[in-house]
């Protein structure tokens, strides 16, 4: 089971995505003119995105991905295209309403079902690999680890995931967030410290077959976010 917490935070980015800012992240994740702050993050996501796909199978034919938290389903149209078979899931359905109108075609054996819901549910089933881009930054380091133990639990590959480093430039970066139009905040995020997020894991039963494999950050202006790849190591 998830935790008040974690229940609590996905409440609270279920409001925010499905009704604060359904028009600030339509245009975020369009092509669409976007202020100079935006247009960091634009570019930060992008290159993440671009990173966690590089870290998956260029063939992709007869694996099972899902892409926890996938916003309007950028990534998971481009491992769809690698012949995955992608469950794709969001909190929100707005977001999920505009990843099922902007889907393009997919030539080949990829397909994605895109679902409305919490990315910890059993009931979406066993995979071979998971990414959770961004989607667990709102959270708090327990949380964190609690959830990829539940992700780890159903992964016979890897689960790639994304967290906020704790340092001073993001400290310094939240504090002039303050400063921006209102339009351009996002919720909360949680930075988190390396060597923490490494002692919550390795005290996570179910994550102790997987190895902390790759780090990656990305910087990009008002996007500051941490790649880690968890591999499992031990086969079933």
């Amino acid at each position: 089971m998830s935790s008040a917490s974690y229940d609590a935070r996905r409440g609270e980015l279920t409001t925010y995505f499905d009704r604060t800012a359904v028009e600030a992240w339509s245009r975020l994740t369009s092509d669409a003119p976007v202020s100079k702050v935006r247009a960091t993050v634009r570019a930060g996501r992008d290159a993440m995105r671009g990173m966690l796909l590089s870290w998956l199978p260029a063939d992709m034919n007869g694996q099972r991905l899902l892409d926890a938290g996938c916003g309007t389903g950028a990534l998971a149209v481009e491992a769809a295209r690698r012949g995955a078979e992608v469950v794709a899931i969001d909190v929100s359905p707005t977001l999920i309403g505009l990843a099922q109108e902007r889907l393009p075609q997919i030539v080949g054996a990829g397909r994605i079902d895109f679902r409305v819901g919490d990315m910890l549910d059993p009931g979406l089933g066993r995979f071979d690999h998971v990414v959770a881009m961004d989607s667990l930054i709102h959270y708090r380091p327990a949380d964190i680890a609690r959830a990829l133990a539940r992700l780890g639990e159903r992964t016979e590959g890897s689960v790639l995931f994304t967290v906020a480093p704790r340092t001073a430039l993001l400290t310094v970066m939240h504090a002039a967030g303050k400063l921006f139009p209102r339009g351009d905040r996002s919720p909360a995020i949680v930075p988190v410290t390396e060597r923490g997020l490494k002692r919550r894991i390795a005290a996570e039963p179910a994550l102790h077959a997987f190895t902390w494999t790759r780090s990656h950050r990305v910087n990009s202006g008002f996007y500051l976010s941490n790649a880690i790849a968890l591999t499992r190591s031990v086969t079933r």
